[in-house]
């Protein structure tokens, strides 16, 4: 399985879409906005839905993150997902631990507080990004290379593949909780809200596609069997709510798009690729949700995306919202959830760049560059199963 990388390349109409960026722009503490609807609702080539996937591009390439609008995702099915969360996770630990699967690498059920690192700490080219940060903008020190106090649990939201995989360590059965007072729960609100996850960054990235002056499923045919995971983090902020705590340390998500709804917490920061700026996100109301670019995504694009650097932390604001959790729902667990979705392309998949788009990365970098913006050394990317890219 693979890209026809020579058949496609972006026209001159798409490359004029591609937005240069320009370093002396300051950032706001909102991210484009991207309608699904516009997609969803109207012709293919019509001019609106040309425009709104360029802006789709344009916002990957730029920020590294957008958020997106869609009408079909409901606030109660997030709700409910959240609530049913946060009661998972208020268990005692001997319960937790009947659904962990270490000898799978944690890649289904749940991890538990202190064993997920973040690879930053100890990554030469990520310590080189954060030194390259001006230091208002560089995340919290995480060179002590202490574990991230966050729970996961992994939930597989992936259609089997017609064909014989080799990686079935990736693509392993779920783990249902056992505890009465969840099971019954489980299945049903995982996959009602993952599904709505699953099915409007699958969307996007289809729109992605076309803003790059791809075939629309050029992405999404390579993600149709990917493993893709509901993965919500847990933290204690009974025990972890402290200011300046660092709830998941500045790193990258290894997957193609990583898709979340709101949390009830605060604390998400997002650096954007053209100014390095660190932005505080904050998903607006209603029918949206955030997305954020991960490595098999700047992989395929040879870099033109970026795979966007983030972190959670408790801030003022983080500590606001706890002590009005307290005061408005005092019988709710202290846990802050974040409901994620990481969005993969098939395990068997060659990945690869496509050298139109390599090509079109390293112009970006040229003019990053002559606007002062050093992006650091080259990076590589040499072809690669998804499977071995994700194993690694």
């Amino acid at each position: 399985m693979h890209f026809e990388e020579a058949t496609y390349k972006p026209t001159d109409r798409h490359r004029a879409r591609i937005l240069t960026m320009d370093a002396s722009q300051q950032q706001s503490m909102n991210l484009p906005v991207i309608d699904l609807d516009v997609y969803l609702n109207k012709p293919r080539d019509s001019p609106e839905v040309q425009q709104e996937c360029a802006k789709a591009a344009n916002a990957l390439i730029t920020y590294g993150a957008l958020v997106l609008h869609d009408s079909r995702v409901a606030d109660k099915d997030n709700d409910t997902f959240l609530d049913l969360l946060e009661d998972y996770f208020a268990q005692p630990e001997e319960e937790l631990r009947k659904d962990e699967r270490p000898e799978l690498s944690y890649q289904i059920g749940v991890t538990l507080e202190n064993t997920e690192k973040p690879k930053c700490a100890v990554d030469e080219p990520c310590l080189d990004v954060i030194k390259r940060l001006d230091p208002s903008q560089r995340p919290l020190d995480i060179t002590g290379h202490q574990p991230d106090p966050k729970c996961r649990f992994f939930w597989r939201m992936a259609d089997p593949p017609p064909y014989e995989t080799q990686f079935p360590g990736l693509n392993a059965p779920n783990v249902t909780p056992a505890a009465e007072h969840i099971k019954e729960r489980w299945a049903p609100t995982m996959n009602q809200w993952g599904t709505c996850m699953k099915n409007a960054v699958s969307k996007l990235s289809e729109m992605t596609a076309v803003g790059l002056g791809l075939p629309a499923e050029y992405f999404s045919d390579a993600g149709r069997y990917g493993p893709h995971l509901l993965a919500p983090t847990a933290s204690d902020l009974v025990k972890y709510g402290q200011k300046d705590t660092i709830l998941a340390g500045f790193h990258t998500d290894l997957n193609f798009l990583t898709i979340h709804g709101r949390s009830r917490y605060p604390g998400l920061n997002i650096w954007a690729r053209n100014t390095g700026d660190r932005i505080a996100v904050k998903i607006p109301p209603g029918n949206h949700l955030l997305v954020q670019a991960g490595k098999q995504l700047e992989y395929a694009t040879g870099g033109l995306i970026k795979a966007g650097f983030h972190e959670v932390t408790v801030n003022e604001k983080t500590v606001e919202t706890i002590e009005k959790r307290k005061r408005d729902c005092p019988d709710r667990p202290l846990v802050r959830i974040s409901s994620t979705l990481f969005w993969h392309l098939n395990s068997d998949f060659d990945l690869a760049p496509v050298p139109a788009l390599a090509e079109r990365a390293q112009q970006v970098r040229t003019e990053q560059a002559k606007l002062g913006r050093d992006e650091g050394a080259v990076p590589s990317y040499p072809p690669v199963k998804v499977g071995h890219q994700v194993e690694g």
